[in-house]
């Protein structure tokens, strides 16, 4: 069979099956009288065995060595082409979220999709401060989709270049919560934290409150001190359990104090909440600073019953406890008339 018949029937060209003579792949049995190759039925069986081979991704090099060497063990080589195709497709992959980030944007032009590629590349850089220039240098005419912010909050480990990441998608055009929805609920532990942490910042966009009410039952407790801290500041009494073992533990003590007293403004709150401070005070468990910082909670809530208690601690047989209780007595003490007397109404 001639190279031209051979070509027609294979479907490779007789410029490929003359290269495949030349590296010794695929060497013609005979020659006519006239020089011309001739091939057999053994030498076209090879042919399509080179083609085969080629479909899995080999290079004629690697072809070479699986076709003469008797010592060459296909799962290996198998190996190798499995990873190299992954590697691939996560290019390939990185490529078409780049592609549809920024078309997500609608660029008007070359300039803008210059800036957000140059947004991306930043973004991808392995030094912080690179990333953190590339979020706060984005010029503010620039539409950057919440998408792509999102998922840079979410993969971000540094703690300033989050900070920025977070504002800049408070205030994208996005919807930010949407964009940052599915991380609440990811299997990573940290995703789950920049998730809600940074949902926390958009507290009063819509759909934010459903998210972090779900967040709030959280197995893990710094994802449920984000949702509380914000749901609390919303007014929201199901954060009062979190937002008391915040003080407890010492955990965004101060804030977790401060919102128990913007919930306190609910008659039907305060009285929970002194409860569950008081509890805790009594609890055999609560140290000296534990017991400190319980008072600095009690000291923002209204009602006689808050000045009876830090009365009783100004006794206590701790002495660092007594005097933090009495200097609260006397702020309490030293409050105008107007403002006992809302408390004790």
């Amino acid at each position: 069979m001639l190279i031209g018949e051979v070509s027609r029937r294979s479907g490779v060209s007789t410029r490929m099956l003359r290269h495949y003579d030349a590296l010794g792949l695929v060497r013609p049995t005979g020659r006519t009288v006239g020089g011309y190759r001739e091939y057999s039925a053994e030498d076209v069986r090879r042919i399509f065995h080179v083609e085969s081979l080629r479909s899995l991704g080999l290079s004629l090099k690697q072809i070479g060595r699986a076709l003469e060497d008797p010592a060459f063990t296909p799962s290996a080589l198998v190996g190798d082409l499995i990873r190299w195709t992954e590697d691939r497709l996560e290019r390939e992959r990185e490529l078409l979220e780049r592609l549809r980030a920024v078309d997500a944007s609608a660029p008007t032009g070359w300039q803008d999709v210059l800036r957000i590629v140059e947004l991306m590349q930043g973004l991808d850089s392995t030094s912080a401060a690179r990333r953190q220039q590339a979020v706060l240098a984005r010029p503010g005419s620039v539409s950057v989709p919440a998408e792509l912010l999102a998922g840079a909050v979410l993969a971000e480990s540094d703690a300033n270049v989050a900070g920025a990441l977070r504002w800049a998608l408070a205030r994208s055009d996005g919807d930010g919560v949407a964009a940052l929805a599915d991380g609440v609920y990811a299997q990573d532990v940290d995703i789950r934290r920049r998730a809600v942490l940074a949902i926390a910042e958009m507290a009063e966009a819509p759909g934010a409150a459903a998210v972090l009410a779900d967040a709030l039952g959280d197995p893990d407790t710094v994802v449920r001190r984000h949702a509380a801290l914000a749901l609390g500041r919303r007014g929201v009494t199901a954060t009062v359990p979190t937002l008391v073992g915040m003080v407890v533990e010492g955990s965004h003590d101060v804030d977790a104090a401060e919102v128990l007293g913007t919930l306190s403004r609910d008659p039907g709150c305060a009285d929970r909440i002194t409860t569950a401070l008081v509890d805790e005070l009594a609890a055999p468990t609560a140290d000296s600073a534990t017991r400190i910082r319980l008072a600095q909670a009690l000291v923002e809530l209204p009602g006689t019953t808050v000045r009876d208690v830090l009365r009783q601690l100004a006794r206590d047989d701790d002495p660092a406890v007594a005097l933090v209780a009495s200097a609260f007595v006397t702020v309490l003490d030293e409050r105008s008339p107007e403002d006992r007397g809302a408390e004790d109404s």
